[in-house]
């Protein structure tokens, strides 16, 4: 499922534009899988201090993304994934030495996602070049997103509460979406749905909260279905808020006679 969604946002970026894409790349398809195989193995309360820890690193993703989206308009796909993936590393692994409330988790997102993307605003459009595609490239690209997605279930084998919260939000499908987009529409492209798509992982943000406030007394099922619900429709706010900016701007620049003749 995940790298069935990160390969169909690969190719709606192409058609729709970096806002589509973002929001479809940044719905909760390694979260939330994660999650639900977490639970099939382990009790509600492990999960609420899984999702905590998830929720301060999730903080960290929009650094993660700010670093590669300044990077990648001048540099390439290699310098700027490397950087931004050794940021998440250090502030991840800073932050899980931290005891943290979910109020604080909670405000350190807001801090964090609100100054990331004031600072990206200014990289949300770009203009994506229409390309050919070879044959290979969707099989290759769906091997990638399960490889990656793969290990990191694998690793969560051996780790506590903590280290899986940790693993469970990395970046997989971000990382996989610059992987993909960055060698083949460019950086500065790619760098365009890295920034719409801080808005996105900012809705994971508010899934995680749920999982965390609700597992416990409403159950597993109740939690779980939280945690995919309030992303899908974070997203959706976002893409409706996003398109009557867009019609209203278009009505101001509009003049008043044409604007009667695009309502007629």
């Amino acid at each position: 499922m995940t790298a069935g969604i990160v390969v169909t946002a690969s190719i709606v970026v192409e058609r729709a534009g970096p806002l589509i894409g973002a929001l479809v790349v940044t719905l909760p398809v390694t979260v939330w899988p994660a999650f639900v195989f977490l639970s099939l193995d382990h009790d509600a309360a492990f999960l609420a201090q899984t999702a905590l820890s998830g929720l301060a690193i999730n903080a960290v993703t929009a650094v993660f993304m700010l670093v590669y989206l300044l990077l990648a308009q001048k540099r390439g796909l290699l310098l700027s994934l490397c950087a931004a993936i050794a940021c998440w590393v250090v502030l991840a692994l800073s932050i899980r030495s931290i005891a943290w409330t979910v109020v604080s988790a909670g405000l350190l997102n807001l801090v964090a996602y609100g100054a990331c993307i004031r600072l990206g605003n200014r990289f949300r459009e770009a203009q994506v070049p229409r390309l050919g595609r070879q044959w290979y490239e969707l099989p290759l690209r769906t091997l990638l997103v399960c490889a990656l997605m793969g290990a990191v279930l694998v690793l969560s084998t051996w780790a506590g509460p903590v280290a899986t919260g940790i693993l469970a939000v990395f970046p997989i499908s971000t990382s996989c979406t610059m992987l993909i987009l960055h060698p083949r529409i460019g950086g500065r492209a790619t760098a365009a749905v890295i920034a719409n798509g801080l808005w996105g992982l900012f809705g994971i943000g508010w899934g995680l909260f749920a999982l965390y406030v609700t597992i416990e007394p409403l159950g597993t099922g109740v939690g779980l279905a939280l945690t995919l619900a309030v992303p899908i429709c974070w997203n959706l706010s976002v893409w409706a808020a996003r398109r009557r900016g867009l019609l209203a701007m278009r009505r101001r620049s509009t003049p008043a006679a044409d604007q009667s003749a695009v309502a007629k």
